[in-house]
């Protein structure tokens, strides 16, 4: 929904109209600021709409030294900065080595900017590898680092925007280039360049046969197409982290994820993240339906899986797929 309008004194039917008009059509790029902030998308898209309520109860502030988009950015930082004051620990704890964040979720690709100037920022900025890896820089680090060097945003309008120096930012910004070196060291490290969101022909190929193999409940196909130093996490639940293919597969099968000839699979080849996944559907022997279970992200790294992130999304809504097949 729309922030609401309303006449308030000295603001006429028409301009207020005209103000929430405006600023709802930042949703959607005010949405994914939040998301790399938060890596949430359902937080996302509560922040989105605190951001747009609080720019309507703010509104007779704006007075045009600054695009209202950038104004609407600042707002929105600001609302993810104090959501994070009471999510996050003080002191701020980055989270452990090789753990999943328990509250990341995907975020679906049909939800990012239509504008295509506002949905290419860069693809390595909304992949779950960079979401991650923002998540270990402690808030305000954070929206400085997401500001400078995702959006591009000035040093003195990054300071403005956080109520910091400029050199208060540099220094900020500094140390968070060096965590994300750290944690992205095999990836470009140059995120404000555009980069084409357009699947190789590898990653099509592997999402076909990652879906062929459920379908046909091969275990033997979906194990040769992991690498061995397979990285893989089922979430929401923490606990199931595993750093090679064999205990991938092991996890799956003494959970009963994967019983050989037993599941009745349907998959849909998919796009979440800018990454390519696969959409999992599963019917069971008393329901006539297959019903969606689960999207599994995949990073493919020459032909073959290097990291699979599922996500549990049994019984929920997932914008762009059916609930059933």
């Amino acid at each position: 929904m729309s922030a609401p309008v309303a006449p308030v004194e000295g603001t006429t039917m028409t301009d207020a109209a005209r103000f929430a008009l405006l600023a709802e059509r930042h949703r959607r790029e005010l949405q994914v600021h939040c998301y790399r902030m938060l890596a949430n998308y359902e937080d996302a898209q509560d922040l989105t709409q605190e951001t747009l309520l609080r720019a309507w109860h703010k509104r007779e502030s704006f007075q045009g030294h600054a695009t209202l988009r950038t104004w609407l950015y600042r707002i929105a930082t600001n609302a993810c900065l104090d959501f994070l004051e009471k999510r996050t620990p003080v002191p701020f704890e980055p989270p452990a080595p090789g753990s999943e964040l328990p509250y990341l979720q995907p975020y679906p690709d049909r939800m990012l900017p239509e504008d295509p100037q506002e949905s290419v920022v860069a693809r390595e900025t909304i992949e779950l590898a960079f979401i991650v890896a923002v998540q270990h820089l402690p808030p305000r680090q954070r929206a400085a680092f997401i500001l400078r060097d995702v959006l591009g945003w000035p040093a003195s309008n990054a300071a403005d925007a956080l109520e910091l120096t400029v050199a208060s930012v540099t220094s900020a910004l500094q140390r968070a280039r060096v965590t994300m070196r750290e944690r992205l060291a095999d990836r470009r490290l140059d995120w404000r360049s555009p980069a084409t969101h357009e699947l190789s022909t590898d990653e099509r190929g592997v999402v076909k046969a990652y879906i062929d193999a459920h379908e046909r409940n091969d275990l033997d196909g979906l194990t040769s197409l992991l690498r061995d130093d397979l990285r893989f996490a089922m979430l929401p639940d923490p606990g199931t982290v595993t750093t090679t293919a064999t205990d991938a597969v092991d996890g799956w099968v003494s959970g009963g994820l994967f019983r050989r000839g037993h599941d009745d699979w349907r998959g849909v080849a998919t796009t979440v993240n800018r990454m390519p996944a696969a959409a999992l559907y599963l019917r069971t022997p008393d329901d006539p339906e297959y019903r969606l279970f689960a999207v599994a992200l995949l990073h493919v790294a020459d032909g073959k899986i290097a990291e699979l992130t599922g996500f549990d999304v049994g019984g929920k809504p997932w914008p762009g797929l059916p609930p059933t097949r």
